[in-house]
């Protein structure tokens, strides 16, 4: 029997009865007391006791301008009062509207011409770019990043560099070859950012320097290798921003050798870093983008790729190479137009720099007061805290969890208000706390947010003795 919604006190029966029903094959149960939640509006999630939860994550960094948008909703309203479902053999005017958008704002920022193709989900437009690749190329081998994270479908996971998310699944006959990110923080080469010359990417360069690395044939002038992906700012590695001049290095290397950059933007993507993409930051021009989450400000799931025309064109990429039932729904691409046409009425370049430097300011007052905040960066509003021991290195995955836990419990006291915070935790130890806030987040709420992680913080480190 389903318990009353409405009933006071009826978590606990609801609990119960998540654990007699519910997969724990998700990330719900990273909570040790998961938490439900009622409604959420701008910057805040709501429980049943209408407490606010400021959430500093956003949804894996899908709501970018905030829950509750109403231009957004509005949009959706008016889809699903004409034409809410249509299937992707057929066309709207919305799709095609959208579409050309992103192409318009790929073309500003990269000077390239190029086609949209839409999709689902983040993981299934890495599976599109993946075909793609393969078709262009004839090869299935690419490069990835050590630390890249590009969903947890097969073909994703064939590229993500975590063992664990492939472990149970049998042998990856087409696994990526992962190198190591340009994490300066934590060097895998044990080099200092100022005197590096850029040491990591050189490594990835030697292998091409010879035949002899077995990446390259100097006889035909061809690679092993059809691709290299990409994040631009690693996501669920934990929000690692790589140094000036890297993404230059790495991309010319992949046009000297015929290998195609593809560029993830599924939670980098829709001015997370105050660009449309936050490969723009480097100097470096993609051949494919992968792009998700945000766009539908996570009303309904759409994702795609764009790709360079060459790639792309009717030709290259002909009808039936790939499909999914509800690739270019109505709803999704009506939420999709609306939030494109809000950042093209509105400087978010600007306000996310503002902002973001703001914050970030803000966490590095804090990292004074806190010897255990080894490392504070961040691009636009993806920034990050990395939790360490005293020392300000040796990771502190036991102090982060506790912080994201805390938070949850939704009973911290803060200038006599009662509240709660909403963290995600990534990074290679699991020590990172990652920060997406909104975009449209007021500065009393970046101030607010500084104080909640002081308090979680302080109150970790007192419990932790």
């Amino acid at each position: 029997m389903l318990p009353p919604h409405s009933a006071p006190g009826s978590d606990a029966d609801w609990l119960a009865l998540e654990a007699e029903v519910c997969s724990h094959g998700d990330t719900v149960h990273y909570a040790r007391q998961p938490r439900f939640f009622a409604r959420s509006h701008g910057s805040y999630l709501y429980d049943n006791r209408d407490t606010p939860y400021l959430d500093l994550q956003m949804w894996y960094s899908a709501v970018n301008l905030g829950y509750g948008n109403e231009r957004v909703n509005a949009a959706v309203a008016r889809q699903l009062g004409t034409l809410p479902q249509l299937a992707p053999q057929y066309l709207h005017y919305e799709r095609v509207e959208l579409a050309a958008r992103l192409v318009d704002g790929t073309r500003r920022a990269f000077g390239a011409a190029g086609r949209v193709h839409f999709d689902v989900g983040g993981s299934q437009a890495v599976e599109d770019a993946l075909k793609l690749v393969r078709l262009r190329t004839g090869r299935q081998r690419v490069y990835a990043f050590e630390g890249g994270y590009h969903g947890r479908t097969l073909g994703a996971s064939a590229i993500t560099s975590a063992y664990r998310y492939r472990e149970p699944f049998g042998e990856f006959g087409d696994r990526a070859e992962f190198v190591p990110f340009p994490y300066c923080f934590r060097c895998p080469y044990g080099k200092r950012r100022e005197t590096c010359e850029l040491y990591c990417v050189a490594q990835i360069e030697r292998k091409f320097e010879h035949p002899y690395t077995g990446a390259w044939s100097s006889r035909t002038g061809r690679s092993e290798f059809a691709a290299f992906v990409v994040e631009p700012v690693q996501g669920t590695g934990g929000y690692v921003v790589p140094p000036p001049g890297y993404f230059e290095r790495l991309a010319r290397l992949c046009r000297e050798h015929g290998m195609l950059l593809v560029d993830d933007e599924v939670q980098m993507g829709f001015y997370r870093t105050g660009r449309l993409w936050a490969l723009e930051h480097f100097d470096a021009q993609p051949d494919v983008v992968a792009f998700g989450k945000a766009l539908t400000n996570g009303l309904n799931p759409l994702s795609g790729i764009w790709a360079r025309e060459e790639l792309i064109g009717p030709d290259a990429f002909p009808p039936g190479t790939t499909h999914s039932t509800f690739a270019a729904n109505p709803l999704g691409t009506a939420a999709g137009l609306e939030v494109m046409k809000i950042f093209e009425e509105r400087d978010y370049a600007l306000a996310v720099e503002r902002k973001g430097s703001y914050l970030l300011e803000l966490l590095r007052d804090l990292a004074r007061a806190h010897p255990e905040i080894g490392d504070v960066d961040g691009l636009g509003l993806a920034l990050r805290l990395e939790i360490c021991q005293a020392d300000g290195y040796t990771p502190n995955q036991e102090l982060a969890d506790a912080m994201f836990q805390r938070g949850l419990a939704g009973d911290l006291r803060i200038g006599g208000r009662e509240l709660g915070l909403v963290l995600d935790i990534g990074g290679y130890y699991k020590n990172v706390i990652t920060l997406a806030p909104s975009l449209d987040i007021a500065d009393e709420d970046l101030e607010l947010a500084r104080d909640l992680l002081d308090l979680v913080l302080i109150e970790c480190k007192q419990s932790d003795r």
